[in-house]
């Protein structure tokens, strides 16, 4: 006749307890870990494998391993599965790292159509070299072992993460000659804070171009919100192109004024059409600071032309590095304004797409902001 059981001690400290009886109601844990946690927390309650497994609806064998393994390795470690010996891995490291290796060559190397690899090709792939290789144990390999292994290095070959390359080699000369003119923004704001008498007159202009900016029509009518039914406009799927309009536009860093034109296109006469813009906005005896890029508009021959008949001083340029069109302020406005103005936008021809432009500008320079730069700007020489 077998003896009977014999109550095991359990011992926990009030932390463990704590932490099992959250699990315990956890509802993201894995279901096996919050089981053993309300085993644990009924036997210490009730020192009875049958009781508690009658109370949770399990057998007493599977409530007995949990409160010995507990015993054995603690409350906490007792959750979790012990590990097991499993089958002895197939694939070699070698074969692994040659496979690793392989993946970070592109596809279209190993003589693919294929720009970069897909999991199914490289297994393809490794199946028909990898023997010849070397590699026996990749004979049979297929693309799920292929995911594992490439998720365990963390190497994902069929996707492309974009970088921009520095290739203007004065970057840092000419974001300091930027920072500069934004330092002297600064300078003339709180000169014009403490005082009422004016400085030398000078106006600074972040200036650029937002070209394509498309004039679409709807080919129906927009359905309007139904409160209760529809929360949202409902708009056709199709739509009808009527072409395209550039805005030019210059923020003044001193008062927040937008100047602005909108144009077919944006060459050199359109350029000079906005240069003259600015030069009927401000008094003759200002001096005219302009930030923009290196767009071929700018330095053209036309351009240059014109800047040499107009009284020197008049104008100033200063250019953002190349890949640097982030160091004009002048870029956040245009954000801003397709975010606000120009999203969704629907319109029955580009006529009527630039009088809505012009009339968002109007708008913004109702109450013009004043836009501030302060990033690295202390140092500014």
């Amino acid at each position: 006749m077998a003896g009977r059981r014999q109550a095991i001690e359990l011992g926990m400290t009030g932390e463990e307890i704590g932490t099992l009886t959250a699990l315990s109601r956890s509802r993201t844990e894995p279901a096996s870990r919050v089981s053993r946690a309300a085993m644990l927390l009924a036997y210490r309650e009730n020192p009875s494998f049958f009781a508690v497994a009658r109370e949770l609806g399990v057998h007493h064998q599977t409530v007995q391993r949990c409160v010995e393994r507990a015993v054995a390795y603690g409350s906490l470690a007792a959750l979790d599965d012990r590990p097991r010996p499993g089958k002895e891995p197939t694939i070699t490291p070698e074969a692994k790292a040659w496979l690793v290796s392989l993946a970070c060559d592109k596809a279209r190397e190993h003589g693919y159509p294929h720009e970069l690899w897909t999991t199914r090709l490289l297994a393809r792939h490794a199946r028909e070299y990898g023997p010849g290789a070397g590699h026996e144990c990749l004979a049979r390999l297929v693309q799920g072992t292929v995911c594992k292994i490439l998720g365990q290095e963390e190497i994902k070959p069929h996707k492309v993460r974009y970088y921009l390359e520095r290739r203007d080699a004065e970057f840092e000369q000419k974001m300091a000659q930027v920072l500069c003119v934004y330092r002297e923004v600064q300078i003339l704001k709180k000169a014009a804070a403490e005082s009422n008498k004016s400085g030398k007159p000078v106006a600074i202009v972040s200036y650029d171009e937002k070209p394509g900016i498309q004039a679409i029509a709807t080919t129906a009518p927009d359905l309007p919100p139904v409160p209760g039914a529809y929360a949202t406009f409902a708009r056709d799927y199709e739509y009808k192109r009527h072409g395209t309009l550039s805005l030019l536009a210059g923020i003044d860093l001193l008062t927040g004024k937008v100047h602005a034109l909108v144009k077919e296109r944006h060459r050199s006469r359109e350029f000079i059409e906005f240069l003259k813009l600015l030069d009927a906005a401000y008094p003759a005896s200002s001096a005219i600071k302009l930030i923009l890029d290196n767009h071929s508009a700018h330095i053209s021959k036309e351009t240059k032309a014109w800047l040499a008949a107009q009284p020197a001083g008049r104008f100033e340029f200063t250019f953002t590095p190349k890949h640097g069109s982030w160091l004009n302020l002048v870029e956040g406005f245009f954000s801003k304004f397709a975010r606000s103005v120009l999203r969704h936008i629907r319109v029955t021809s580009k006529q009527e797409l630039k009088e809505r432009i012009m009339a968002g500008i109007k708008h913004v320079n109702r109450c013009p902001v004043v836009h501030t730069w302060s990033y690295r700007l202390t140092q500014a020489a």
